[in-house]
């Protein structure tokens, strides 16, 4: 890596372009690094959300309808499993690679990233060979409906070969955000999600493919991002010099890996279970209730997708702000990661503020990009979206907080605190509220979790942040004793 000539222009118009170097981290002006790596993140995360929302939006307006849009919630549980393995993988490796990068170790940076990417290659091959033998019983453990089952397995069939490359395309992601370069990163994801939004419509509607088309607009939307995250790390690539040895898994590596990617591995199978047990928590008492278990499986994952798209500016953020925190926190200085922090939280604040808005006075509006569904659906979406999601401006706390545990390099305080949501508070709630409160207990369930789990991550936050402070000083002190 070249050697940095900033010296004391932080503030300088030529800090843009400073910017793409890696060693600018550490001393070009927070919010404008913030700003240079978030956007591109933000972008990146929304573009994902995307891809996981646009098909249930076409299909809801097809003549598939309402089954088509449970069909692929019902399948939703295998892309966030596909998700916590590309986040396990592609933040534990961008952690590790940022934080060696900052003690000058360009070694094990790239050791780490070699050894991410065949890794990727091995489990993308082994989920997709999984999903597709166990596809029929893999369905019905996620809550599939007699109605839905023809569709979810349409669906799936294809969907399951984008497996491979949504968790390359991420890991590539990641890295080249790492080397200094989230604008490329950017694109990857955008050029995969732009094949998607044309060809998904022309599948549905010019070609008449039906939901198989959309499945495979999908993944090869996913195929495009990867290949082109590859080229740049095959040709474009400035942090390190990659050789064949690089590449070899060695324990570790493997290890450094999964310990900073561990918290968001779990957090999103966490996800994932909650998708489960909520599937067939709505299959049961929906059937005893006015709407039907159809229904219900259809409006709740209609909202989880919409809300996968405005909490992808959260978690974009967060992701943006891991390779100055990282960066900063290997090369001791502590005040601009207390910065970083603060900064990025109170961004999160108002972005999660302007989400709250939107679902307590446009519930029925937004439920409306779906199509036009019956009125029981769009009157449980609406007071889903009120009830279940009422803390929504508070919960952008647990992400940032996960995100900068995990860059660093304290990745089990940052897999409890990922853990408390859904495993210690949200599961056992589905499970227990509605026996006795029946379609009620599910909706409660969720701000009554959400205000726990905040409450526990703040408080870490604020620790670690009085600890950083006590760095400083120490250091500080040793800067003094030297002179």
């Amino acid at each position: 890596m070249e050697e940095l000539r900033l010296e004391d222009h932080s503030e300088d118009e030529g800090d843009e372009e400073n910017i793409e170097r890696v060693g600018a981290l550490g001393h070009v002006k927070v919010t404008k690094l913030i700003l240079h790596y978030a956007i591109p993140a933000i972008i990146s995360m929304v573009v994902n959300a995307v891809y996981n929302m646009v098909d249930q939006v076409l299909i809801g307006w097809s003549d598939i309808g309402m089954l088509g849009i449970g069909a692929t919630t019902v399948t939703f549980p295998i892309t966030t499993i596909m998700t916590a393995l590309s986040l396990m993988l592609s933040v534990g490796c961008a952690s590790n690679f940022n934080l060696s990068l900052g003690r000058k170790d360009k070694e094990k940076a790239g050791r780490v990233a070699g050894n991410a990417i065949t890794l990727g290659v091995i489990i993308g091959l082994v989920l997709f060979s999984v999903a597709l033998i166990f596809l029929k019983p893999m369905l019905v453990l996620f809550g599939t409906t007699d109605a839905i089952m023809p569709h979810a397995i349409e669906y799936t069939r294809i969907i399951v070969y984008g497996i491979p490359f949504g968790i390359l395309s991420a890991i590539f992601s990641q890295l080249i955000r790492a080397d200094g370069n989230p604008r490329y990163s950017m694109v990857c994801m955008l050029t995969g999600a732009i094949f998607n939004l044309i060809f998904d419509p022309i599948m549905l509607f010019v070609f008449n493919f039906g939901i198989q088309g959309i499945a495979f607009a999908t993944s090869f939307g996913m195929f495009i991002s990867a290949a082109m995250g590859a080229l740049y790390f095959v040709k474009s690539f400035q942090s390190v010099r990659f050789v064949k040895e690089y590449f070899v898994p060695r324990f570790e590596y493997i290890k450094a890996i999964f310990s900073l990617g561990v918290a968001s591995f779990f957090n999103q199978i966490a996800m994932t279970i909650v998708q489960i047990i909520m599937n067939n928590t709505l299959k049961t008492y929906g059937e005893l209730s006015m709407y039907g278990g159809d229904v219900l499986i259809a409006c709740v994952g209609s909202i989880n997708k919409l809300s996968m798209f405005f909490f992808s500016f959260i978690i974009g953020l967060s992701q943006g702000c891991q390779p100055i925190i990282g960066f900063n926190y290997g090369a001791r200085n502590y005040d601009r990661v207390r910065e970083t922090v603060k900064k990025a939280l109170s961004y999160a604040v108002v972005i999660s503020s302007v989400m709250f808005l939107v679902y307590q006075l446009l519930p029925r509006q937004l439920l409306m990009f779906y199509g036009n569904n019956p009125e029981s659906f769009f009157e449980f979406g609406s007071r889903y979206l009120r009830i279940f999601m009422f803390f929504t401006f508070l919960n952008c706390v647990q992400p940032i907080t996960v995100g900068f545990l995990t860059s660093i390099g304290k990745g089990r305080r940052g897999l409890f605190i990922s853990m408390t949501r859904q495993i210690l508070f949200l599961i056992p709630l589905l499970l227990i509220l509605p026996r006795s409160l029946g379609i009620e207990g599910i909706l409660y369930a969720g701000p009554v979790s959400d205000f726990m789990a905040v409450i526990v991550a703040a408080a870490l936050l604020v620790s670690e942040v009085k600890n950083m402070s006590r760095l400083q000083h120490e250091k500080t002190l040793e800067k003094t004793a030297v002179t």
